[in-house]
């Protein structure tokens, strides 16, 4: 299903780009960049509604996409960009997957990850 960089328009007109995500019985669990240097209270995040589409999708009144070039979402492409090169210079520093993996459980989420 989804397998790029996403980014999400919630219903309030904030975007995001979404580091993790997972199906979860109430709609889709997100984690914002950088998430795992703050606490997952503020950084882990559960959008409600069912997932619909084949992209752009629907998660609720949210809609995610695959996240555009420097043209067309300069700001979020930034961050990405910079989420990259943090992952690329701190190797060791992420959470590995089963860690991921464990948190979006104890968040709620479903026990398969959509990246596979």
């Amino acid at each position: 299903m989804m397998k790029s960089p996403l980014m999400i328009r919630l219903p309030s007109g904030k975007k995001q780009v979404m580091a993790e995500y997972f199906p979860h019985p109430n709609g889709l669990l997100y984690f914002d960049l950088f998430w795992h240097l703050g606490d997952p209270a503020e950084t882990v995040h559960v959008v409600e509604g069912a997932i619909r589409g084949d992209g752009p999708w629907k998660v609720g009144e949210a809609v995610i996409t695959v996240l555009g070039c420097h043209g067309t979402d300069p700001e979020l492409a930034s961050a990405f960009d910079d989420w990259q090169h943090y992952l690329a210079e701190n190797n060791g520093a992420y959470p590995d997957r089963q860690q991921i993996l464990a948190l979006a459980r104890r968040c709620g989420a479903q026990a398969f990850d959509l990246r596979s």
